[in-house]
């Protein structure tokens, strides 16, 4: 199943350019890189991502991640994927661009 990273661009750049990363600072205060089913993800971007330009969506297979990914309680008392390890470039398997219009973000077809 693919989960979904939501990640600002000079995050996603950090991620291209060093191969890996912790994620972003609300992962970093958490220790864990936080992700979000097809879905929680529109709602993660209208909480965590209210009129932020400049995003990109990050698809990842979770089945690749192992044991290092958790289904963990969060948000609602629904189980949120939660991967306790560095995202590298690697787990990605696709990214695309999260275009904010009038109505919120705009998501890719792809992700139904």
């Amino acid at each position: 199943m693919l989960i979904y990273k939501i990640f600002r661009a000079d995050e996603w750049s950090a991620l291209q350019d060093a191969g890996e990363t912790a994620g972003a600072p609300i992962d970093l205060a958490d220790g864990y890189v936080h992700f979000s089913t097809a879905a929680q993800a529109r709602e993660t971007a209208a909480k965590h991502f209210a009129g932020e330009t400049g995003l990109v969506l990050l698809a990842c297979d979770d089945d690749a991640m192992g044991d290092d990914l958790k289904w963990e309680v969060s948000r609602g008392n629904a189980l949120f994927p939660h991967l306790y390890r560095a995202l590298r470039m690697s787990d990605v398997i696709w990214c695309e661009p999260l275009p904010l219009t009038e109505a919120g973000h705009s998501f890719p077809e792809r992700m139904t």
